[in-house]
């Protein structure tokens, strides 16, 4: 879709833990109680936001990252918004953090977005343990880059009509405009693992959290003022990117232990033609035999290893599957694709056997930011040479890589990283998750 985007915002923080996405999500839930058409977006590579987002919103959410994707790409996702009455982007960790080589279109900060899509930012503060003190911390955030307007603060844990009164005189000496202030609440707090919050797909009680963070936010901050702050027309709408698909009818692992796929990508393989024919491993499913290549996506293997290495009819067809066509595997599908997978009790569970890979969840270290790879050899929609743009965030530890190396990686700052990736036959996988070519990747 293209056309004139809507104004937008960006909530964003000083700081990861600040409450960005509780906000972001009762903002959503809120104006759309309201009747106000919400798109929300996803600053950076995150697959767990999105999809609380897309359920408070009742619309898919989508990724915009300035490390991985070049400026017709981010045009294009951004068009999705076209139609809609606002759009609303959550923030990375803090506003400004990014890596310090920029990549495709930026640095990949929330601020960076803010700047390119000139939607001022809403800054979430945490204001427990302190009070007119906040003021100085949002006043240093409005100044440093001149070209990211700050149109307000959202003030979060409250302690009492006291304390939000002492950081509202602050914030008034200060020059910043108070949003809104919410009372500190330990009921609304959304359960996290180790990759984040826990997924939207596995709570049963979504509909209802979201309905009292709407309720909580939408009486403690002004949508209607918010609205009128919101701004836009610094990124022009463009048709998306037609992508190039790994294949014309794609067999996608798609459940519990294998969520983790970008929407932009499913969005431009389809926008190029192809077919996605999901499929459930946990449900002890086999790639459809239809497909002509089957993809893997990252997720929690390691909390479902006993299950993974129990189904013998999803393990058999998979081998098969591998025979005549190629199978690519993310992080917890390259864990699911290796030979063993050894979860944090030290239990050793057989998995698919595509790969010689080993890793081990009882020697947990972690793996985080983005990588550049340089494809050694094919992997599907992708010839060897090509250069990729992508992320690694995980807490497995290999203890065997025997395979050929999928691709020569780096990381932001061009420093080599052992996490290569392997290779045998039409078997390929890797610990960093597709964003884009470095190229933008249109077909």
């Amino acid at each position: 879709m293209s056309g004139a985007l809507p104004p937008g915002l960006v909530i964003s923080a000083p700081a990861s833990g600040a409450g960005k996405t509780m906000v972001t999500l009762g903002l959503l839930a809120a104006f759309r109680a309201a009747g106000v058409r919400v798109q929300p977006f996803k600053n950076g590579p995150d697959y767990i936001d999105p999809a609380f987002h897309t359920a408070a919103a009742g619309r898919p959410s989508f990724n915009l990252d300035s490390w991985a994707m070049d400026g017709a790409m981010l045009a294009g996702i951004a068009g999705v918004a076209a139609g809609m009455d606002l759009a609303l982007a959550e923030g990375s960790m803090g506003l400004f953090d990014g890596v310090a080589a920029a990549g495709a279109a930026g640095n990949g900060a929330s601020a960076e977005l803010a700047a390119r899509a000139g939607w001022p930012v809403v800054l979430v503060v945490d204001v427990s343990g302190q009070a007119q003190s906040a003021a100085a911390v949002a006043m240093g955030f409005a100044r440093f880059r001149p070209d990211v307007p700050l149109a307000g603060v959202i003030l979060n844990k409250v302690a009492s009509s006291r304390h939000e009164a002492l950081v509202r005189a602050g914030m008034a000496e200060a020059g910043i405009a108070v949003l809104g202030a919410l009372p500190r609440r330990t009921d609304l707090a959304l359960p996290e693992r180790h990759l984040g919050l826990v997924q939207a797909e596995e709570r049963t009680d979504l509909p209802a959290i979201l309905a009292a963070l709407g309720a909580f936010v939408g009486s403690h901050v002004d949508l209607a003022q918010l609205r009128a702050l919101a701004a836009g027309g610094g990124m022009a709408s463009a048709p998306p990117a037609r992508l190039v698909p790994p294949g014309q009818r794609i067999a996608l692992a798609r459940d519990a232990a294998f969520s983790f796929v970008y929407p932009h990508l499913l969005a431009g393989w389809r926008q190029a033609g192809a077919e996605i024919l999901p499929f459930s491993p946990l449900a002890d499913e086999a790639p459809d035999d239809a497909a002509d290549v089957c993809w893997l996506p990252g997720g929690y293997p390691e909390l479902h290893a006993g299950r993974l290495a129990a189904a013998a009819h999803f393990r058999t067809g998979l081998r098969a599957f591998a025979q005549s066509r190629p199978v690519h595997g993310e992080c917890g599908g390259y864990m699911a694709m290796g030979a063993v997978l050894v979860d944090a009790g030290g239990a050793a569970h057989p998995m698919a056997g595509l790969l010689g890979l080993e890793t081990s969840f009882a020697r947990r270290r972690m793996h985080l930011g983005y990588r550049l790879a340089r494809l050694a050899g094919p992997m599907p929609g992708q010839p060897a040479g090509a250069l990729l743009r992508g992320h690694e965030f995980h807490y497995a530890t290999i203890t065997a890589q025997p395979d050929a190396p999928l691709a020569e990686v780096a990381d932001a700052n061009g420093d080599a990283v052992a996490e290569t990736g392997s290779r045998r036959g039409l078997a390929t996988g890797s610990f960093f998750h597709l964003i884009a070519p470095a190229g933008g990747g249109a077909a």
